[in-house]
């Protein structure tokens, strides 16, 4: 099992001694390889199967990793159109129809979901149960008894509110089951409604402390985060989602007792040095080189790097690419710096270049002279990218037309010697844009973390399926190998970057369409300019390798006229959303929540349709009224002799 980081060593040798594996089918709610209930009936025993409930907090277990990665970079990034399946199309094969909107009930990451939101509530009950016999026999306290039922609850509330937003369909009234440490098994059914028990389980976390004392465990407001997103999501219930909000903005803090805000620059909230600072709400823990084989670092994720090897992050997979029109929705008005709220951020002219089809290659230089190295020699047909000083956005890419191993292309700057340069493509970063995107994907000729810059199509493992782009949120710096990355395993694509699962960027909108959608105070106008400020810091920009220029024509601008009614409100939050949370993976569900997932998702559909890769990617997907969750998964309505019901 994963640890949570920083709880105490015997909690979790315990907790490894009593979670080696998961069952199949959530049905078999007693936790494998488990003790005697009479022998963990201690502190240390319920503690640690407390910890094993939060280990499921990050979506893997033995059996299944990325398929079931809480980050939802497949269920909610992917399925929102804000990245795609990335790598090649026989690579994982089984994401190509969730990303096509073309998924049966047989899909294996479908039922690797189900089963990690269940062995999560298993873990949870569990827990529940035995604190109970810990303190009827005295090994616990009553105080010790209610931190650990809190916390239990809370846990089990979010594993059943995940599923819920899988599977739940209240068009036909099929919703997921309900299971807490009574449940007979063998009688649980699906077409009950469970949003009640759901809240009241988050609603028991919110009695939790401020101060846990340990930045891995709940405290009371994560729970409030839990209780108003589900609040929002299953009822709409905006003025109660509010409340909450309203007091986690004025007085919460971090699990173990730290401040909560929006740090000063963008970009630090994606290294992993600040993975626990202030804007981290909430962070799963991950950590390597702690002799657990990499099981504790960010499994979920251990795809999703650039696949160049050795002269870019990780190696490998080459999952999880940011799409076209994701990238284009960070262009602004080059007259206000606001974001194209019509869509015309996707229009001819309007588009971010892309470098499909480019060669590609990294910054020319001039022979070092060291005549052990080649660095400046160049042969023919090798590319490189130029810049010229008096164009700083226009970054240009040359083939070199001389050069042999024995008397190579060297010394000749491209800009100035024509004879030994062929001019292939210019890339044109003039275009004013939001500098979010440079800390949102990585993108041809613009630096990576510090990494140098990104070389274009030798990051990509097949452009010509899954485009230009790479991701970066999750990625890790040059400088961070081998400290925050796991050392001598297949990769270097487990990390200690833990996943961001609440930020205080999150909370302030969520903040915003509750305002928003009530009628309340400035209808979000004031959170969504404070993420905008935030987001005009210029020590937080992308800069070329001097420190001083700009990557590309960076404009972002607060709004100035307060927001006129709740429509005018709503479109500049879900933008917002769009460009402050992407590849987070938070996109479908918001999508879903909004009730605009179908023609939202067809309306990038059609454009993605247009790229050179979108008839490899999407055929001719589209989005119906059923795509606004998944189905069940079929092994689970067979396992369950047809007690669970498909809801389509």
């Amino acid at each position: 099992m994963k640890k949570i980081k920083f709880l105490s060593v015997f909690a979790v040798i315990a907790g490894l001694l009593l979670m080696n594996s998961c069952s199949e089918e959530f049905l078999e709610i007693t936790p494998n390889g488990s003790l005697d209930q009479t022998v963990l009936a201690t502190y240390n025993g319920v503690d640690a199967l407390l910890i094993g409930a939060y280990s499921m907090i990050d979506g893997v277990a033995n059996g299944y990793g990325w398929e079931a990665a809480s980050s939802g970079w497949v269920f909610g990034s992917i399925r929102g159109l804000e990245a795609n399946k990335g790598t090649d199309s026989g690579d994982q094969p089984a994401i190509n129809p969730l990303q096509t909107y073309s998924e049966t009930a047989t899909n294996g990451y479908l039922n690797a979901k189900w089963r990690s939101c269940y062995e999560g509530v298993s873990r949870a009950n569990t827990t529940i149960s035995v604190a109970a016999k810990a303190l009827e026999a005295g090994g616990i306290t009553q105080e010790e008894y209610d931190s650990f039922v809190m916390q239990a609850r809370a846990l089990r509330g979010v594993y059943h509110f995940w599923a819920y937003k899988l599977w739940a369909d209240m068009a036909t009234g099929t919703f997921v089951p309900y299971v807490d440490e009574t449940t007979d098994s063998k009688t649980v059914t699906n077409d009950v409604d469970i949003r009640p028990m759901i809240i009241a389980d988050l609603e028991a976390g919110t009695n939790l402390p401020l101060n846990m004392g340990q930045i891995g465990r709940f405290n009371k407001t994560v729970c409030q985060v839990f209780l108003a997103k589900a609040q929002m999501q299953m009822y709409g219930d905006y003025a109660a989602a509010l409340s909450e909000l309203n007091e986690v903005v004025t007085s919460g803090t971090q699990p173990a007792g730290g401040e909560i805000g929006l740090l000063a620059t963008y970009g630090d909230i994606f290294d992993t040095e600040f993975r626990n600072d202030k804007e981290a709400v909430y962070t799963v823990q991950y950590s390597v080189n702690d002799n657990s084989g990499a099981w504790n670092a960010g499994r979920g994720e251990v795809l999703n790097f650039p696949y160049k090897s050795g002269a870019s992050p990780g190696g490998c997979c080459g999952f999880f690419n940011p799409t076209q029109e994701f990238v284009n929705s960070f262009r602004v008005d080059p007259a206000t710096g606001l974001p194209l709220l019509d869509g015309s951020y996707n229009n001819s002219g309007e588009e971010l270049l892309r470098d499909m089809g480019i060669a590609a290659g990294g910054i020319w230089v001039a022979d070092d002279g060291d005549p052990e190295t080649t660095v400046g020699q160049y042969l023919i047909n090798d590319v490189v990218t130029a810049y010229d000083p008096a164009n700083p956005y226009i970054d240009l890419a040359y083939r070199s037309l001389t050069g042999t191993e024995s008397s190579p292309n060297v010394n000749n700057d491209p800009l100035t010697s024509p004879s030994d340069w062929e001019l292939i493509w210019t890339e044109d970063n003039s275009l004013p844009l939001d500098p979010r995107l440079d800390w949102s994907a990585g993108r041809r000729g613009i630096p990576y973390w510090d990494w140098g810059i990104h070389t274009g199509s030798d990051w990509i493992r097949d452009q010509s399926y899954s485009g230009p782009y790479s991701p970066k949120k999750q990625v890790y710096k040059k400088s961070q190998e081998g400290t925050y990355t796991e050392v001598g395993n297949w990769t270097s694509g487990y990390t200690a970057n833990g996943y961001r699962m609440i930020r205080y960027a999150d909370v302030l909108l969520l903040k915003a369409e509750c305002e928003a959608q009530t009628n309340a105070d400035d209808l979000g106008f004031g959170e969504v300019n404070l993420i905008r400020e935030r987001a005009g810091n210029t020590a937080g920009w992308v800069y070329e390798e001097d420190g001083t220029t700009p990557a590309a024509n960076y404009m972002v601008n607060e709004y100035t006229s307060p927001f006129a009614n709740t429509a005018d409100a709503m479109e500049k939050i879900m933008m917002e959303r769009k460009l402050e949370l992407g590849q987070e993976g938070h996109r479908y569900y918001d999508l879903q929540r909004w009730g605009i997932m179908v023609t939202e998702g067809n309306r990038i559909l059609d454009y993605e349709k247009t790229m050179p890769w979108g008839n490899a990617l999407y055929g001719n997907a589209t989005v119906g009224a059923e795509d606004v969750n998944f189905p069940i998964p079929q092994r689970q309505i067979d396992v369950s002799n047809g007690i669970l019901q498909q809801n389509r």
